[in-house]
């Protein structure tokens, strides 16, 4: 192979997924299409590498430089397609909320004796949050990048140090991300295509590709039309952040 961009084709199917994107203290949406954010950390939990450490920063300061497109397919039970919903799910999760503040008495459950905030010194032990999941849903994900670090995130994923998810820990896959496992044990370059429409046709075989919603990475910005705050810098517990990356959607035909 003579350059050294590869094209690798990821398929993301499960009974539950869930991509945040404008969550807010106890309330969690989820987005339509994955972000770019989760599937990095898919990547991270793979590789085996822990939130903040040197090995991570650096995976995603070249991650950033990879181009993603993401594929909504199509699901069919007694050949008619299924359609993709969001479940709003209800929690308890352990909180630390001052049972004593009016302003924060909203966000505590309250035993069924009394009524009165279940708490232990002075603490409530729970607090009410609303997640957002996507039910039904498959993607397949491209992903243009350098091919050293797409062969080390082909290596991870088809053995896994950690557990990988889709998008939250509850959401497990049913199938196989890697596209194309069995190729795998020949010889993992089958598993990185030189050009896009061959790693297309592993995810969406003949099928046009402007028939299916999608969502590329576009270069500049006036190629775009949204800007989603999903490219990670820091995956740190005390110091996330992201920059926007700019992106084009694409309704399908």
């Amino acid at each position: 192979m003579s350059s050294d961009k590869r094209f690798l084709a990821l398929r993301l199917e499960g009974p539950l997924q869930s991509w945040g994107f404008d969550s807010q203290y106890s309330r969690r949406n989820t987005g339509l299409m994955p972000t770019k954010s989760a599937i990095a950390g898919m990547c991270c939990a793979a590789l085996g590498y822990a939130r903040g450490n040197e090995k991570e920063e650096a995976f995603l300061e070249r991650f950033g430089k990879v181009k993603m497109t993401a594929i909504a397919l199509p699901r069919q039970r007694n050949k008619k397609d299924l359609s993709v919903r969001r479940l709003q799910d209800y929690h308890t999760v352990g909180g630390g909320y001052d049972p004593n503040n009016p302003n924060e008495r909203g966000s505590i459950t309250v035993s069924a004796e009394d009524g009165k905030p279940r708490a232990k010194n002075g603490q409530a032990l729970a607090v009410l949050t609303h997640r957002q999941y996507l039910t039904d849903a498959t993607f397949g994900v491209l992903l243009e990048g350098d091919v050293t670090l797409l062969s080390d995130i082909v290596t991870a994923l088809a053995d896994p140090k950690w557990g990988i998810w889709l998008g939250r820990k509850t959401c497990i896959p049913t199938a196989p991300v890697l596209v194309g496992l069995k190729e795998y044990r020949d010889n993992l370059l089958l598993l990185l295509k030189e050009k896009r429409d061959d790693a297309l046709r592993l995810l969406i075989g003949e099928k046009p590709l402007d028939s299916l919603a999608y969502q590329e990475e576009v270069e500049s910005f006036v190629d775009g039309k949204d800007s989603l705050p999903d490219q990670p810098i820091s995956f740190a517990s005390d110091r996330r952040l992201f920059a926007p990356r700019r992106v084009q959607t694409h309704h399908g035909i």
